[in-house]
């Protein structure tokens, strides 16, 4: 075992221990406190949960994590990016559930006759309520920032009942991040690359490029990963904020990372080096645009792999401190511990999914 795959493990295992088990019983009345501070009551443990509408991926993705949610899902909407749907392979009662529109008003969602409802906590006001008022107890999450993840994660224990895995899941959370921050522990200013997130898109017909606001995890990324955010003086939108080819140059990042989520970011990558304004770039003349990995979904997002996404980063910015962390074990350990996913379904499943640099 590499020194880093030993301080990772060391670390989890001293987050977990310090953490004292919780004992739930499904059939009894309990209580969570969600995303958004509201105390929702509950007589049992949920056993019809829906989620749909924005960003059901994450959310779905979230509740994957603990083993009792295959059979407490009732009805989801589309969980594909691009061709995938990590729902339709992990889930093996997936055909059987309920498919919703990501769109689905409240009666729809009504139909499927919930007695739990997830969703963003952005919706509360445009959908949420709307639910709430056909007496149907829904539970936010944000799932947007490291630290809301640790969160939303105990109100998916608490929904599940399940805290014991709810807290396992932040020490391997903890374990992952903790081992990226000591191996980056001490490193000076100045030796800190200058990184551009940048998101591609052609939606419609028009091609554009985007950097994301400063709040958002894949900024975040950057700068756990050691690195300085490139975009960090620019005046930013709420969401994804639309740049130029000049800006981009302007900045004169070290690394460039591109991010597509219903493209191939590797092809997205390949056309920018053919183009002569992009070729003129330091970062394409040093070999430094490179196109985000994923599998099923991009490593970049507030998904539950967004581990995997500070891995491949911190490897990028600063592969003579990471010269033991081996991203293709991380992917294959990363779906073993959260997912309880064994080798040959990782080979079957993901490993085609990955970039070529780590099957």
């Amino acid at each position: 075992m590499s020194r880093l795959r030993q301080a990772l493990a060391a670390l989890a295992l001293a987050a977990f221990a310090a953490v004292p088990p919780l004992a739930a019983q499904a059939a009894a009345p309990f209580s969570l406190v969600d995303a958004l501070g509201r105390r929702v009551a509950f007589e049992k443990a949920p056993t019809r949960v829906v989620m749909t509408n924005k960003a059901v991926i994450m959310i779905a993705d979230a509740a994957y994590l603990f083993p009792e949610a295959p059979a407490r899902i009732a009805a989801l909407g589309n969980t594909k990016q691009g061709k995938h749907s990590f729902a339709a392979d992990y889930d093996p009662s997936f055909a059987a559930k309920i498919a919703l529109d990501n769109q689905s008003g409240p009666e729809q969602i009504a139909a499927a006759n919930p007695d739990a409802v997830l969703l963003k906590s952005s919706l509360a006001g445009s959908l949420g309520k709307s639910i709430e008022a056909l007496g149907i107890p829904v539970v936010y999450l944000d799932l947007e920032t490291p630290a809301q993840y640790e969160r939303d994660l105990l109100i998916l224990g608490a929904l599940f009942r399940d805290e014991a895995r709810a807290r396992e899941l932040i020490a391997l959370y903890n374990g992952r991040t903790g081992g990226i921050a000591k191996a980056l522990a001490g490193l000076a200013e100045a030796a800190k690359p200058k990184a551009l997130m940048l998101y591609y898109t052609d939606q419609g017909g028009a091609v554009s490029f985007n950097v994301p606001p400063l709040g958002w995890i894949q900024t975040g990324l950057v700068t756990m990963g050691g690195g300085i955010p490139a975009w960090r003086d620019a005046k930013l939108g709420q969401g994804w904020t639309k740049v130029s080819v000049e800006q981009v140059a302007a900045w004169d990042p070290d690394k460039i990372f591109v991010i597509a989520y219903t493209a191939d970011p590797a092809a997205v990558v390949e056309r920018l080096k053919a183009d002569p304004q992009w070729a003129a770039l330091r970062a394409s003349a040093q070999g430094g645009i490179l196109p985000f990995p994923g599998d099923y979904y991009s490593w970049d997002q507030p998904d539950a792999r967004w581990p995997l996404g500070l891995a491949w980063v911190a490897k990028k910015l600063h592969p003579e401190l990471l010269a033991d962390l081996d991203l293709r074990a991380e992917a294959r350990a990363f779906y073993r511990d959260f997912y309880g996913m064994g080798d040959a379904d990782f080979a079957r499943l993901v490993a085609p999914k990955l970039p070529a640099e780590l099957r």
